[in-house]
């Protein structure tokens, strides 16, 4: 099993701040992503890093952008990434692209998402 050094937390609010304080106590890095209404909400400032995500996009259309999740995750040299509840956490494309990308989809594996 691969030790995982940061992960990024592709949600926000409450769930987020609560992945972030036990990642702190398992000495894990964070990254916190925000749409540009969230830009200040406060899961953005307890993270150690926090990027604009889905730039141009609605809130829950920018929480919801695969693919520049994905970005912001490999230019920033993240391991794992956590969906929270919600939004990505139950989408098996989601799990796929990480998967793809050699990125650790903290939640279930792509083989027990039912079709």
């Amino acid at each position: 099993m691969r030790k995982i050094n940061k992960i990024l937390v592709a949600n926000r609010g409450e769930i987020a701040i609560r992945i972030f304080r036990a990642c702190t106590e398992l000495n894990i890095r964070t990254v916190a992503i925000y749409s540009k209404e969230d830009a200040g909400s406060y899961h953005r400032y307890k993270a150690d890093e926090a990027y604009l995500v889905g730039e141009g996009k609605k809130p829950i259309d920018a929480y919801l952008d695969i693919e520049d999740i994905i970005r912001i995750a490999k230019q920033n040299d993240v391991d794992a990434i956590h969906p929270g509840y919600g939004f990505l956490s139950e989408n098996i494309e989601f799990a796929k692209r990480c998967e793809e990308e050699n990125i650790i989809f903290i939640g279930p594996k792509v083989e027990h998402f039912s079709y």
